[in-house]
């Protein structure tokens, strides 16, 4: 989550060394303050008052997160029909989030718990600026590519057979990691570790992995980035799910006005059209709602790093401001990436119902009773055997040229939730 918890104490610690060595080398009979108080004023306590709380709310963030995300994760590589493009990118966001779990977590508590000296050396500070950087830069890449396959899904529907594809995704699944690995070493340059120099030398116990740079490199590379990689990308996804929305608006009042023609020897054409659309909504509404928990979730976030950013002139009250800011910003951002797997399954039943089976491990019969329970699933069904069972050819010709206009039979292979 954060690049930078001992980031606010760099002004203060910058002029250190001048300070520490006028009182030692101008006036020899002052005595020099003890270690402890020394690094207690310059990097603040070893230990955030803050620990207890907020890691047993990581403990349950990581429990949740960890297990949703491998469920997930395991649901889509399992069932050949989960492996569609939409879910491909939730597969990448799932893997997203167990990097950030299984890896930065558990270092963000350990900073909380003992914030100095920092035990993992200039590797493990690289390590965990650059994990950061990129996770953050490959779940908002991840969201977007997936808001504009929905988008095309929606909008344009013919277009989805030749640019929605399996393997169209999964090059651009890794160009967006590609992308969020470069775009992470700028900041992770400029990062690495920090030692309190005394008249006898660097302190070992003051360690601290944080900012080395001159600051208004660190500023520039953050106000780009945040710009860059939430604010420019958030207003692209709102734009999009406008456009969708209104799409889909117009659909439904389309087939609503469209209903006399089910009367007329149409009926399999209209229930074919109704599931599609149903299914389609229901996807379009799970994609809606993960995007503005992940807006929301990444919010505090990068306020958090423009705070620290823009802020020229460091206070106490400032400092008290920052440290909650960024307790907030650490508990939303994990909860970002625990959150999801829930949403799926309160949003597609398809989810629910694999995520089911494979927790309850009960074969087959636990597999049709949820498919019993499941009334898009049996609707799905339902038209299936429409479209098969049309008797007259003319009815069969119309029900395959309605499908291929609104993208039901592509929909079917690549949005199947």
């Amino acid at each position: 989550m954060s690049t930078s918890r001992t980031e606010d104490f760099f002004l203060n610690m910058s002029g250190l060394n001048s300070s520490l060595y006028s009182n030692t080398s101008g006036n020899d009979s002052v005595p020099d303050p003890p270690l402890e108080e020394i690094m207690l004023q310059y990097l603040g306590p070893r230990r955030s008052p803050f620990f207890l709380p907020v890691a047993l709310t990581y403990l349950l963030i990581f429990i949740v997160g960890v297990g949703g995300n491998l469920l997930t994760c395991t649901v889509i590589a399992k069932h050949r029909k989960m492996r569609t493009p939409t879910n491909l990118y939730l597969f990448s966001l799932a893997v997203s989030d167990l990097l950030v779990l299984i890896l930065g977590m558990p270092l963000e508590t350990y900073e909380l718990w003992q914030n100095y000296p920092f035990p993992f050396g200039e590797g493990g500070c690289l390590f965990k600026v650059f994990l950061f950087e990129m996770v953050c830069f490959a779940s908002v890449l991840n969201v977007t590519a997936l808001s504009v396959e929905r988008y095309v899904a929606v909008v344009h529907p013919l277009r989805t057979r030749y640019t929605v594809t399996t393997r169209h995704v999964q090059r651009v699944i890794t160009a967006v990691w590609l992308a969020a690995l470069f775009c992470a070493l700028p900041n992770t340059s400029l990062h690495g570790i920090y030692y309190l120099e005394l008249d006898s030398g660097p302190v070992p116990e003051s360690a601290t992995c944080h900012m080395l740079k001159p600051l208004w490199i660190y500023n520039l590379v953050i106000q780009v980035t945040t710009i860059s990689f939430y604010f420019m990308p958030m207003t692209v996804i709102s734009v999009l799910y406008m456009v969708i929305g209104v799409r889909l608006g117009q659909d439904q009042r389309s087939r609503g006005s469209g209903g006399d023609s089910g009367k007329n020897g149409g009926s399999e054409v209209s229930w074919t059209i109704h599931v599609e659309g149903g299914k389609r909504r229901q996807i379009t509404k799970m994609l809606f709602v993960v995007v503005v928990v992940f807006a929301i979730c990444w919010a505090p976030f990068h306020i958090d790093r423009l705070l620290w950013s823009f802020t020229t002139h460091w206070t106490d009250y400032m400092h008290g401001v920052y440290e909650y800011v960024h307790i907030l910003s650490g508990v939303l951002f994990y909860l970002s990436s625990a959150v999801n797997p829930i949403i799926y399954n309160m949003l597609s039943s398809r989810f629910r119902e694999r995520f089911r089976e494979l927790v309850c491990h009960k074969g087959g019969g636990a597999t049709a009773a949820s498919r019993n329970s499941s009334p898009p699933i049996s609707k799905v069904l339902k038209s299936a055997s429409c479209s098969t069972h049309v008797s007259s050819s003319g009815r069969r010709s119309r029900a395959r040229d309605t499908a291929s206009t609104s993208g039901w039979e592509h929909e079917d292979e690549t949005t199947f939730m």
